[in-house]
């Protein structure tokens, strides 16, 4: 098949408000976010024969990516849901890819759209199967137990953590969209509730209702488009499964080898990064996956994390919009169409200088799944 590096592009973009958004169900939100791309790439509905889904986290809907193309009015020669948690948006765009490589389509939609803040409740408070019964309810229990044990072999800080959370939420008050804009202090992070120790409250991602869209083609036919093509270098994936109780190492994660094929294939090295959008539903997500991208040594993520490295202006900006934890708990899309908007220079006051390649991570589970991105303008 050869090298796919550069032959396709996100061409599109657009979300909805975010937030608590009442009166929209999971198929609305979808919908909302795909006029948004389309919009955004100068694509009518009708030059769309591909729509790739993420089921709603707040409820499995069986058929759900054909009752959004229903709702959008749309017939398609492809048409499925991927279910990799967080790290599906990442996977939608690769699959998009390969599917119009492959002739199965040539203009592909990617989304992710739900309510779980407005909608059924409990959605991220369900029970970890039989762990629950020594109390692991809902994802913040299991990825606590994986910084607990970082912090156990490394000597990582509750303060270095915090140093991601003050670094997200400053780029998030630059963002008009955020769902949190009030900026926060590395005080303001230490003196927030427990939820699972480690973590305070303010270690832990937003719950969100709302939806955001990309819009995949090829390079060629990205030419003619309204917006400047963002090409996509490299990907990978790479998957640990197991339940978090059974994983061999809680400290190093699918994005190791995910995050070494998509150097590979993009024919760059971390050093060559310019910006980062890490999947970040706990602070320690994003530590560790910045060890795993080879950014730092394994182990020394806290210190790396520190002195505003991941701050705009810093080493390696981070999560430019504020990611999961500030912009919107939706998850991983937002990312994605952050780093659109980076290496098209569309980001303002939170826009990185001369911004060229990116490199966007996604997580699902409890460190269960790990699909990488990289972008260049």
């Amino acid at each position: 098949m050869g090298s796919l590096k550069d032959k396709y592009a996100i061409v599109g973009v657009g979300h909805t408000k975010l937030g608590r958004v009442p009166g929209i169900s999971p198929v609305g939100f979808n919908v909302l976010a795909i006029k948004a791309a389309l919009e955004d790439a100068g694509i009518s509905k009708d030059e769309v024969d591909g729509v790739l889904v993420k089921y709603p986290t707040s409820g499995f809907s069986m058929l759900f990516s054909a009752k959004v193309c229903q709702a959008l009015g749309i017939t398609n020669k492809l048409t499925a849901v991927i279910d990799q948690a967080g790290a599906t948006g990442c996977t939608m765009v690769q699959y998009a890819a390969m599917a119009i490589n492959a002739g199965l389509a040539t203009t592909v939609v990617c989304s992710y759209g739900d309510n779980p803040l407005t909608g059924p409740p409990g959605t991220y408070a369900r029970l970890l199967g039989d762990d629950a019964a020594f109390g692991m309810f809902g994802p913040a229990a299991g990825y606590a137990l994986a910084a607990r044990r970082h912090m156990y072999e490394f000597g990582t800080t509750s303060e270095q953590f915090g140093a991601i959370a003050v670094a997200f939420r400053k780029h998030a008050s630059m963002n008009p969209h955020a769902q949190m804009q009030k900026p926060i202090t590395l005080a303001d992070h230490q003196n927030s509730r427990w939820v699972v120790e480690p973590f305070h409250l303010l270690d832990c991602c937003l719950v969100s209702d709302g939806g955001a869209a990309v819009v995949v083609t090829s390079a060629e036919r990205a030419k003619d488009l309204k917006k400047k093509p963002v090409y996509i270098m490299g990907w990978g994936q790479s998957h640990p499964a197991w339940d978090i109780a059974q994983r061999e190492s809680l400290v190093e994660t699918g994005a190791k080898r995910s995050g070494e094929m998509a150097y590979r294939m993009a024919g760059v090295e971390p050093k060559d990064i310019d910006v980062a959008q890490i999947y970040d539903c706990f602070t320690y997500t994003a530590l560790v996956t910045l060890e795993d991208y080879g950014f730092c040594k394994k182990g020394e993520g806290g210190p790396f994390v520190e002195g505003g490295r991941l701050e705009l202006g810093g080493e390696l900006p981070c999560n430019t919009a504020g990611g999961l934890l500030s912009e919107s708990g939706m998850p991983g899309m937002l990312l994605l169409v952050e780093a659109v908007r980076q290496l098209r220079g569309e980001c303002g006051p939170r826009q990185v200088p001369d911004a060229e390649i990116e490199i966007v991570s996604g997580q699902g589970g409890v460190l269960t799944t790990h699909s990488t991105l990289i972008l260049r303008r």
